[in-house]
């Protein structure tokens, strides 16, 4: 599962001496694969596709992943797709502004840190397993997409009590 340092490592040195518009995809394809140490995902597809311009190398990358994750309201586990995209461009190092990603010398690129950023933009703030989950009881904590429970709020233990009665006119 771990990846080896070479996996995400490109070699892209053969597209600096083409001319502009030259073009090289490379797949992935996975079922499973640690990112980072904190992000591990299954049945990781995609690929990548660098373009040559007249700045530097163009990344071009779609992909889809699954991940584990646990549900804000019912705290279960669930299986999450992610997909994303991602474009950047490396440039020569003579055209290179102050934020600018830099063609490295050696002719190796290693996408591993940008993915991780992309990976971790699709990864939603608060996952919830289905429109229609349910949660758990507040008083007791069951999980109400397993069970019912009878516990009912008292309106008067509820901050919106007197909202109530306003719909209620």
């Amino acid at each position: 599962m771990n990846p080896s340092k070479k996996t995400f490592r490109l070699n892209i040195g053969f597209l600096v001496a083409q001319p502009v518009g030259a073009s090289h995809t490379f797949p992935f394809d996975f079922e499973e694969i640690q990112v980072s140490e904190d992000l591990d995902l299954r049945h990781f597809h995609g690929n990548v596709n660098f373009s040559r311009t007249p700045q530097g190398l163009l990344l071009q990358g779609k992909f889809q992943a699954d991940m584990t994750l646990e549900c804000v309201r019912c705290l279960e586990p669930y299986e999450h797709t992610l997909r994303w995209e991602m474009t950047e461009l490396y440039t020569f190092r003579r055209k290179a502004k102050e934020n600018d990603l830099i063609l490295p010398e050696d002719g190796y690129i290693n996408i591993q840190s940008l993915l991780r950023e992309y990976i971790l933009l699709e990864i939603p703030i608060n996952p919830v397993c289905s429109p229609e989950c349910k949660g758990l009881c507040p008083v007791c904590g069951a999980n109400l997409n397993i069970t019912q429970c009878n516990h009912h709020l008292q309106t008067e233990d509820s901050p919106f009590a007197a909202l109530k009665s306003l719909l209620e006119e």
